[in-house]
């Protein structure tokens, strides 16, 4: 709000005075004084305003949008409840220590013939703190009009406040004794007591007066008043009152340092001076800061609306009942008589009805220019709510049994797609083809390290009979193993066999060494494949069933075991598919398995009989030396083919110049090899398809085609049918708390809204 439109009208209406205090920037001094507050036109708009703020607050208005208000702060020992008093004309409970413990909104009206105050309790907060759905508005007691009655009904009202689990009206004849006995279930509440006063010799004025600032108690009960202080003053368009005992300097003042910290530029914040008699006649310098600060002067304290000085009435004062007319007489006099109060210009700084006067006019104003942002405040939050509305699905409408199994069948539906590879999210087919590459990857380094060396540590690997080096890495459990390795091995299985006839279990026992370790690389595949299922599953789950989480609780768990089933299935599949490889060791691609068992046989004789080209060298990297190698045997094997075929030895192959060479004398040792290698080559491109085609068969397609018949199955047999499966049914679908919750929520606040337009519209069509 901009509240310069005061200032300006201050000035110029302002004829007592201090011409420097009416020049200040901002003006200090109170709000305009050119309208006839007694008017009226303006007492009826006056009066309709304070009506309707009344209304839109009853409604819980304050929770969804900043509506004008005043709120009264200070210190313990401050005057802030003598302060309430002598403002609203009542007295409201003293006791030692934190007597105020939630707040109290006190409306005043002098649209009345006789004096009578109402009180109510606007619950808009649970025990817990967050907000209620709706604010409920309790009336609390008759009507009142003795004045010494409202004390008692104030106590009663703040005990109801913090014992929310009983009937308020069980305080109702509850004595001052019987309420101080009573163990409050809350420390504090942001529940309101209203207190509504008819009082035809009041200013119309609403406030809110908070439970006064502590220092000297428990941290937490500390940071619990502070923390409902903070709530209040934050507000944008929250007029802080802020109560200042003179006698204690404005640093030490916890409520200014709030203000401060809620108000930095002081545009909303208005000083209350309290207890300027508590000033003794030395106290010269004192006096002389606090009139500084009253005029404006003093740069350290500057508040856009100044501060105001006022003298309540002491202990002694109160016992006598004094009417509020004479305290007001025994103030002026106090003010007119006593140095330096006497001199200052500005008269209306001192004083309650002045102030009053001032405050209620500077609220009205709030209000005036603060209503049509009101309105555009509430067509924003309507906007809002309509788009967090529609981005929740409406409640199920449909018969329960069609939304769950309907729900089943498309989750199946798209499973199937999923494993099939057309839906347009490809991630299980992509991911498990990774998976098999890896698993390919790892098969591959199984193959055997056969060097045809006395010695095989002292040369390069030998893995590809066209001089490829394809396996980067070697599975740990395969040996290098070299010519006199091989002949250890045949001699260990040597039975009746006739001479020089190499027995068929040392083939058998080196291709089970490379076979066994193809179980680690199949397990770790399948469990690599189980992980993206579960995932894929987890998330169809959440978005085919996540809306109603019974329903996906209860299917969520039915659609896991069967997949578990299934993951069961596919582990025994691929066991029974390494056991077809463990024995017999068999092909019938006998052709492509003796062209290998050539090339493997001419690749290691060609080795043995130039071993130089295969030899590790000291500080030279193997795969260089190796590939060099095997250039040169190139070169000089094409030089070799050529010469014989001009001879007229045509269509031979590299392998057979190997039968040129003279007999090895480890020939059987390399027989062994080169039949070892070969098969391993025809089993390795055997396995690597077998594996995933396996898991493919007995985990994803076996699923896909029997989920939809076990879940129906599973669903069907789960609860008998009858009146147990319907109401099953309808537990299944109903919708999961926190969506219900928010939508009846946000429901509830959209007609809280429709019903504050509504006020507002009237409001504006009645003036």
């Amino acid at each position: 709000m901009d509240f310069d439109m005061f200032n300006s009208k201050r000035r110029q209406a302002t004829t007592s005075g201090n011409s420097n205090v009416m020049s200040l920037p901002g003006s200090v001094s109170p709000p305009g004084t050119g309208v006839d507050i007694s008017s009226t036109e303006y007492a009826c708009r006056r009066r309709g305003l304070m009506k309707m703020m009344s209304d839109l607050k009853s409604m819980g208005a304050e929770t969804l949008i900043d509506l004008p208000s005043i709120v009264v702060i200070g210190g313990q020992s401050a005057g802030k409840s003598s302060l309430v008093e002598a403002v609203s004309g009542i007295s409201v409970p003293r006791d030692s220590g934190t007597c105020t413990r939630c707040p109290m909104e006190c409306t005043m009206s002098s649209h009345a013939t006789s004096w009578s105050c109402t009180i109510t309790l606007r619950m808009g907060f649970d025990e817990n703190g967050p907000h209620l759905q709706k604010t409920n508005t309790v009336p609390f007691g008759p009507t009142i009009t003795d004045r010494d009655a409202v004390e008692v009904w104030l106590r009663r009202a703040q005990s109801a406040i913090l014992n929310p689990n009983a009937p308020s009206s069980s305080f109702h004849t509850k004595t001052i004794e019987e309420l101080g006995s009573i163990k409050n279930t809350l420390k504090f509440s942001r529940n309101v007591v209203c207190v509504s006063i008819e009082d035809p010799d009041a200013t119309d004025l609403s406030f809110y007066d908070l439970p006064g600032l502590i220092q000297n108690e428990r941290a937490e009960t500390v940071a619990l008043v502070r923390s409902l202080a903070e709530h209040y003053t934050k507000k944008e368009n929250t007029i802080i009152l802020t109560a200042i005992p003179m006698s204690d300097d404005m640093e030490n003042q916890q409520s200014m340092t709030l203000a401060r910290a809620a108000d930095p530029d002081g545009k909303r914040t208005i000083g209350v001076l309290t207890k300027p008699d508590t000033l003794g006649a030395g106290a010269i310098n004192q006096r002389r800061r606090w009139v500084e600060i009253i005029e404006g002067r003093s740069e350290d304290h500057k508040l856009r609306h100044g501060f105001y000085c006022v003298r309540l009435p002491d202990d002694a004062e109160r016992a006598q009942h004094l009417s509020r007319a004479e305290s007001q007489r025994r103030a002026t006099e106090y003010f007119d008589t006593t140095s330096p109060w006497n001199g200052v210009a500005d008269r209306r700084r001192f004083g309650i009805p002045d102030f009053v006067s001032d405050v209620s006019r500077l609220l009205i104003q709030l209000i005036e220019d603060v209503l049509p942002h009101l309105r555009e405040d509430i067509d924003k939050l309507f906007a809002q709510y309509n788009k967090e509305l529609d981005a929740i699905p409406p409640p199920p409408a449909i018969d329960p049994q069609i939304e769950v199994f309907g729900r089943v069948n498309e989750f199946c539906y798209t499973f199937k797609r999923f494993v099939d590879g057309s839906h347009e999210d490809r991630c299980l087919a992509q991911r498990n083809r990774a998976l098999y590459a890896i698993f390919k990857k790892d098969i591959c380094s199984t193959a055997p390290d056969f060097r045809p060396f006395e010695k095989p540590e002292e040369y390069v690997a030998m893995d590809d009979t066209e001089g490829k080096m394809t396996p980067t890495e070697r599975d740990p459990g395969v040996k290098i193993m070299g010519i006199h390795d091989i002949s250890k091995v045949i001699q260990e299985a040597i039975g009746w066999e006739l001479p020089n006839n190499v027995p068929y279990q040392a083939k058998a026992n080196l291709i089970a060494q490379f076979v066994k370790l193809w179980v680690a690389p199949s397990e770790r595949c399948l469990t690599g494949i189980n992980d993206v299922l579960d995932e894929v599953i987890d998330t169809l789950i959440s978005v085919h069933f996540g809306r109603f989480k019974v329903l996906e609780e209860c299917v969520g768990k039915l659609i896991r075991t069967q997949v578990d089933i299934y993951k069961g299935f596919a582990r025994e599949a691929v066991k029974t598919a390494l056991d077809l490889e463990a024995a017999p060791f068999y092909t019938q691609t006998t052709f492509c398995l003796q062209k290998l068992q050539e090339q493997w046989l001419a690749y290691y004789k060609a080795a043995r009989n130039q071993p130089h080209k295969y030899k590790v060298y000291k500080g030279a990297p193997e795969v260089v030396e190796r590939r060099e190698s095997v250039q040169g045997r190139e070169t000089l094997e094409s030089k070799a083919l050529r010469a014989l075929a001009e001879a007229g030895y045509t269509n031979l192959r590299i392998p057979d110049l190997a039968r040129l060479s003279p007999p090895d004398s480890h020939e059987k040792e390399l027989i062994v090899m080169a039949d070892v290698r070969a098969y391993y080559h025809v089993a390795y491109k055997r396995i690597i398809d077998h594996i995933p085609l396996t898991i493919e068969r007995a985990l994803h397609r076996a699923l896909a085609e029997q989920l939809s018949r076990g879940l129906i199955v599973s669903l069907l047999t789960e609860v008998p049918s009858g009146s147990n499966f319907s109401e099953r049914m309808h537990e299944l679908i109903s919708e999961d708390i926190p969506t219900a919750q928010k939508r009846a929520a946000l429901l509830t606040r959209k007609q809280r809204l429709s019903d504050i337009r509504r006020r507002l519209t009237t409001f504006g069509n009645s003036t």
